[in-house]
């Protein structure tokens, strides 16, 4: 019973380490992305969403901070399944 313990807060710890990996590699190509396409998108500026990724990081990878992780996993997703798509058909001039 121990060991089965023991595989699952690996895992639920694995999990949130590579949420948190995809907010810091969000927070790359966000810092990296034009900051006219968050205006033209209509979003948050470029770096209001850096800063809202790598935060979000830092709590993921925290113990303890339960509620906030899960805030945090909402905004890393909120960005990787609305805000980026939107901005990367933008640039690639498949704009709404």
């Amino acid at each position: 019973m121990y060991g089965l313990l023991t595989m699952v807060n690996l895992l639920h710890i694995g999990l949130y380490w590579a949420i948190a990996l995809a907010g810091l590699v969000g927070a790359g190509l966000a810092a990296t992305t034009r900051p006219d396409a968050f205006e033209a998108a209509d979003r948050k500026p470029k770096w209001v969403w850096v800063a809202l990724l790598v935060g979000s990081a830092a709590v993921l990878s925290l113990p303890g901070f339960t509620l906030f992780s899960w805030v945090g996993a909402v905004i890393i997703g909120i960005y990787w399944f609305d805000v980026r798509p939107q901005i990367s058909n933008l640039l690639r001039g498949y704009g709404y």
